[in-house]
Protein backbone atom coordinates (compact mmCIF):
# COMPACT_ATOMS: atom_id res chain seq x y z
CA UNK A 1 0.00 0.00 0.00
CA UNK A 2 1.28 3.45 -0.94
CA UNK A 3 -0.16 6.75 0.21
CA UNK A 4 0.51 9.82 -1.90
CA UNK A 5 0.20 13.45 -0.82
CA UNK A 6 0.58 16.27 -3.32
CA UNK A 7 1.53 19.85 -2.54
CA UNK A 8 2.68 22.99 -4.30
CA UNK A 9 -0.37 24.00 -6.26
CA UNK A 10 -1.66 27.55 -6.39
CA UNK A 11 -2.76 30.52 -8.44
CA UNK A 12 -0.19 31.94 -10.84
CA UNK A 13 -0.09 34.09 -13.95
CA UNK A 14 0.62 32.88 -17.45
CA UNK A 15 4.35 32.48 -17.96
CA UNK A 16 5.05 31.75 -14.30
CA UNK A 17 6.50 28.59 -12.83
CA UNK A 18 5.38 26.17 -10.13
CA UNK A 19 6.87 23.04 -8.65
CA UNK A 20 4.54 20.32 -7.48
CA UNK A 21 5.69 17.77 -4.95
CA UNK A 22 4.35 14.34 -4.08
CA UNK A 23 5.32 12.61 -0.85
CA UNK A 24 4.95 8.84 -0.88
CA UNK A 25 4.74 6.54 2.11
CA UNK A 26 6.42 3.15 2.31
CA UNK A 27 9.93 1.77 2.20
CA UNK A 28 10.00 0.44 -1.37
CA UNK A 29 9.38 3.65 -3.28
CA UNK A 30 11.90 2.87 -6.00
CA UNK A 31 9.88 -0.15 -7.21
CA UNK A 32 7.07 2.13 -8.37
CA UNK A 33 6.85 4.05 -11.58
CA UNK A 34 5.43 7.46 -10.76
CA UNK A 35 3.34 9.82 -12.78
CA UNK A 36 1.49 13.08 -12.83
CA UNK A 37 -1.97 13.44 -14.29
CA UNK A 38 -4.37 16.36 -14.46
CA UNK A 39 -8.07 16.97 -14.77
CA UNK A 40 -9.30 20.31 -16.03
CA UNK A 41 -12.82 21.66 -15.60
CA UNK A 42 -15.25 19.52 -17.55
CA UNK A 43 -12.46 17.32 -18.89
CA UNK A 44 -11.32 13.76 -18.39
CA UNK A 45 -8.20 13.01 -16.40
CA UNK A 46 -5.17 13.04 -18.69
CA UNK A 47 -1.56 11.94 -18.54
CA UNK A 48 1.06 14.64 -17.99
CA UNK A 49 4.37 12.97 -17.20
CA UNK A 50 5.87 9.76 -15.86
CA UNK A 51 9.18 8.50 -14.54
CA UNK A 52 10.44 4.95 -14.08
CA UNK A 53 11.35 3.55 -10.67
CA UNK A 54 15.05 4.21 -11.12
CA UNK A 55 14.45 7.67 -12.51
CA UNK A 56 16.38 6.81 -15.66
CA UNK A 57 13.53 7.31 -18.10
CA UNK A 58 10.85 9.96 -18.35
CA UNK A 59 7.79 10.39 -20.52
CA UNK A 60 5.75 13.49 -21.30
CA UNK A 61 2.50 14.45 -22.93
CA UNK A 62 3.05 16.45 -26.09
CA UNK A 63 1.24 19.43 -24.57
CA UNK A 64 3.82 19.84 -21.79
CA UNK A 65 7.02 18.54 -23.34
CA UNK A 66 9.75 21.15 -23.10
CA UNK A 67 7.92 23.07 -20.36
CA UNK A 68 7.46 20.49 -17.60
CA UNK A 69 10.07 18.28 -15.96
CA UNK A 70 9.38 15.26 -13.79
CA UNK A 71 11.98 14.05 -11.32
CA UNK A 72 12.21 11.88 -8.23
CA UNK A 73 14.31 11.48 -5.13
CA UNK A 74 14.07 7.87 -4.01
CA UNK A 75 15.94 8.56 -0.79
CA UNK A 76 13.19 10.97 0.25
CA UNK A 77 10.24 9.13 -1.32
CA UNK A 78 9.48 12.23 -3.35
CA UNK A 79 8.46 12.94 -6.92
CA UNK A 80 8.35 16.42 -8.40
CA UNK A 81 6.84 18.21 -11.36
CA UNK A 82 8.58 21.42 -12.33
CA UNK A 83 6.20 23.45 -14.49
CA UNK A 84 7.57 26.38 -16.45
CA UNK A 85 5.95 28.77 -18.92
CA UNK A 86 2.53 27.96 -17.55
CA UNK A 87 -0.50 28.61 -19.73
CA UNK A 88 -4.16 29.09 -18.83
CA UNK A 89 -4.89 25.71 -20.41
CA UNK A 90 -2.67 24.09 -17.76
CA UNK A 91 -5.33 24.95 -15.19
CA UNK A 92 -6.41 21.69 -13.56
CA UNK A 93 -6.28 19.54 -10.50
CA UNK A 94 -2.96 17.71 -10.64
CA UNK A 95 -2.71 14.17 -9.30
CA UNK A 96 0.26 12.06 -8.37
CA UNK A 97 0.01 8.35 -9.15
CA UNK A 98 2.05 5.20 -8.57
CA UNK A 99 2.27 2.05 -10.68
CA UNK A 100 3.61 -1.19 -9.22
CA UNK A 101 5.46 -1.89 -12.48
CA UNK A 102 8.69 0.13 -12.12
CA UNK A 103 9.17 0.47 -15.88
CA UNK A 104 5.58 1.31 -16.66
CA UNK A 105 4.76 4.35 -18.74
CA UNK A 106 1.78 4.58 -16.34
CA UNK A 107 -1.74 5.33 -17.47
CA UNK A 108 -5.01 6.17 -15.74
CA UNK A 109 -5.89 2.46 -15.83
CA UNK A 110 -2.50 1.03 -14.86
CA UNK A 111 -1.92 3.27 -11.86
CA UNK A 112 -2.48 1.43 -8.59
CA UNK A 113 -2.46 4.38 -6.17
CA UNK A 114 -3.56 8.01 -6.41
CA UNK A 115 -3.15 11.13 -4.36
CA UNK A 116 -5.96 13.53 -3.55
CA UNK A 117 -4.80 16.18 -5.99
CA UNK A 118 -3.61 19.77 -5.84
CA UNK A 119 -5.22 22.67 -7.70
CA UNK A 120 -3.21 24.67 -10.22
CA UNK A 121 -4.84 27.76 -11.64
CA UNK A 122 -3.14 29.84 -14.33
CA UNK A 123 -4.62 33.24 -15.07
CA UNK A 124 -4.14 35.02 -18.39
Amino acid sequence: QVQLVESGGGLVQAGDSLRLSCQASGRTFSVYAMGWFRQGPGKEREFVAAITGSGATTFYAASVKGRFTISRDNAKNMVYLQMNSLKPEDTAVYYCAADQDPISTITTTSANFWGQGTQVTVSS
